[in-house]
C-alpha cells in the first residue's frame, strides 16, 4: 500500500488491465502444460505475474480509495454545509416569512374582485412581480411593494442578511453528493475488511485511525442535509422530488437580486427628486417669493390614484358576494394575467340597471396599473 511507489494515476490505469476470467483460464492452461514462459511476449509474462497477487482487485480498489479519500471528503463537506445552512436559514427567517405574507396580501387585494382569496402561492410567482409595470414603464409591482415595505415595515429591510449560502447551495447536486458519500462508506467498509485480513499493515491501520471519525461526520452531515433540505422545500409548499437545490435556491436568489435592485432604484429616484427640488428652490425669483415646499408630485399622484382605487374597490365590496376560498393554490401570475386580459365586472352586474352596467364596463383593467 505504498502510495509513493504506486501513484494514484498509475493505479487507475492499471485497474483496466486486471485479468479477466477468460485470461485466467488461458494462464491456468499454459501453466498446466508447463510450457516455458519465454514463449510469451513481455505483456503476457507481466499478466501472469500480475494475476498471482492474492485479492488483486480488492487490494487495488483499496489503494485507489486511500488515495482519493481526503480530496473527496474535502470536496463534499462544504457542499453539505451549504445545503444545511441555506435550508435552515430559509425556514428560520422571520423577515422573509413576513415579506412573503405581504406579497400574498398584495395578490389577494388585487385578486379580490376576480376570484376568492388565496391561502398561498408558488415560489415561481415571485418572478412575476417584475412583469407588471406602471403606465410610464419605469416602475414594477416589486418597486411599489419595496416602497411600501420601506415606509411601513422598515424592520424588514435587509431580510436577505438572515439567509446564508444560497448561492453555493444553488450549485449543489444533492443526489450526487449523497451518492458520493455512500461510495465513500462502501470504500471504508472494504478497507476495514482488508485490514482484518492483513492486520499487520501499518498503512491501513493508520488510515482507519485517522479517517474513521471523518467518515462518521460525513455520514451524519449527509443525513442532516437531506432532512433539512426536504423540510425547507416542504415548508414552502414545494415537492423535494421535483425541486432540486439547483432549482429551489435560485428562486430566492433571483428575488433577492431584484429586491436589492428595486431598493437601489428607489434611492436613486429619491436623490434625483431632491436635486430637482433644490434646483427649483434656487431658481430666479425665489428670493422675492416666500419659500413653499413642493410636494413629491409623483408620490402624491400615485397616492391619490391609490386612494381612489381603494375607495372604489371598498364601495364595490359592499355589494359583491363574500369571498370564496379556493381549494387550490392561487398564483400571482394568474392574477396578473386576469388583470391584463379581462375587464373588471361587478359581482352584482345582473341586478344593475343599464346605466350601471355601462359604468361598470368603462372601468376596465388595462395592461399596466398606475402605481
Amino acid at each position: 500500500y505504498d502510495q509513493q511507489a504506486l501513484s494514484l494515476d498509475f493505479l487507475e490505469l492499471l485497474l483496466r488491465f486486471l485479468p479477466t476470467e477468460y485470461e485466467r483460464t488461458l494462464i491456468g492452461r499454459f501453466e498446466r502444460e508447463q510450457r516455458p514462459a519465454e514463449e510469451l511476449s513481455d505483456e503476457d509474462q507481466f499478466l501472469i505475474r500480475f494475476s498471482k497477487i492474492p485479492r488483486l482487485a480488492e487490494r487495488m480498489n483499496v489503494m485507489i480509495f486511500l488515495g482519493n479519500f481526503h480530496d473527496t471528503a474535502q470536496l463534499l463537506m462544504p457542499q453539505l454545509n451549504a445545503i444545511i445552512a441555506a435550508s435552515m436559514s430559509l425556514k428560520a427567517s422571520s423577515k422573509l416569512r413576513n415579506i412573503l405574507e405581504i406579497v400574498l396580501a398584495f395578490g389577494n387585494y388585487m385578486n379580490s374582485s376576480k376570484r376568492g382569496a388565496a391561502y398561498g402561492f408558488r415560489l415561481q410567482s415571485l418572478d412575476a412581480l417584475l412583469e407588471m409595470k406602471s403606465t410610464d414603464r419605469k416602475q414594477t409591482l416589486l418597486h411599489y411593494l419595496v416602497r411600501v415595505i420601506m415606509e411601513k415595515y422598515p424592520e424588514l429591510t435587509g431580510f436577505h442578511t438572515e439567509l446564508h449560502f444560497l448561492d453555493k447551495a444553488g450549485t449543489v447536486s444533492l443526489d450526487g453528493v449523497l451518492q458520493d458519500v455512500r461510495s465513500l462508506q462502501q470504500g471504508m467498509e472494504l478497507t476495514r475488511k482488508e485490514f482484518m485480513r492483513q492486520d499487520d499493515s501499518l498503512v491501513l491501520k493508520e488510515f482507519l485511525k485517522v479517517n474513521t471519525e471523518v467518515m462518521e461526520k460525513l455520514q451524519a452531515d449527509s443525513k442532516t442535509a437531506k432532512e433539512a433540505y426536504e423540510s425547507a422545500v416542504e415548508y414552502f409548499g414545494e415537492n423535494p422530488k421535483t425541486s432540486p437545490p439547483t432549482t429551489f435556491f435560485p428562486m430566492f436568489m433571483r428575488f433577492i437580486r431584484a429586491y436589492k435592485k428595486a431598493e437601489q432604484d428607489i434611492e436613486l429616484w429619491k436623490k434625483q427628486e431632491a436635486a430637482a427640488k433644490e434646483a427649483e428652490s434656487g431658481s430666479p425669483g425665489s428670493e422675492e417669493q416666500p419659500e413653499v415646499k413642493i410636494p413629491h408630485l409623483p408620490t402624491q399622484k400615485a397616492r391619490r390614484q391609490q386612494m381612489d382605487m381603494i375607495a372604489e374597490l371598498k364601495k364595490r365590496q359592499l355589494v359583491k358576494e363574500p369571498l370564496i376560498y379556493e381549494g387550490k393554490d392561487g398564483a400571482i401570475e394568474d392574477i396578473i394575467s386576469d388583470l391584463r386580459n379581462n375587464p373588471y365586472r361587478r359581482a352584482d352586474k345582473s341586478r344593475g340597471s343599464a346605466k350601471k352596467r355601462a359604468a361598470g364596463q368603462s372601468l376596465q383593467a388595462t395592461p399596466d396599473i398606475a402605481l
